[in-house]
């Protein structure tokens, strides 16, 4: 699987798009990752390692505190990738807005005419 797939794929699911929401603060420990949610810790580390398989987060090791940490590359391609789409919307909404624009001033082009 490709990165971005991989990438969409793991955004695909509410729990783990929660848990990168959570990491924008800071590190955190599976058991803090896991504290909002009403599943066991075996739940959420298999979140965990999609997430991490697909880049999105990294784990580390300070003694027996082992804090996941948000890793946002990942997420640049998505936005690059959605780029395209952003323009295409905002050129179209341009669009429209010029069109009511010269339905407001009564051009030849208003049906009630």
């Amino acid at each position: 699987m490709d990165t971005l797939s991989a990438t969409l794929s793991a955004l695909a699911d509410p729990t783990r798009r929660a848990i990168l929401a959570r990491l924008t603060t800071g590190e955190a420990s599976v058991s803090e990752l896991a504290e909002p949610f009403n599943m066991s810790l075996v739940a959420v580390s298999k979140h965990l390692k999609v997430l991490e398989k697909a880049g999105l987060i990294s784990k580390g090791r300070e003694a027996q505190w082992r804090p996941c940490r948000l890793e946002a590359k990942p997420l640049r391609q998505v936005d690059d990738w959605l780029e395209s789409y952003r323009q295409f919307w905002n050129d179209n909404l341009d669009r429209l807005e010029d069109y009511a624009a010269l339905l407001q001033k009564g051009g030849k082009n208003d049906p009630s005419n």
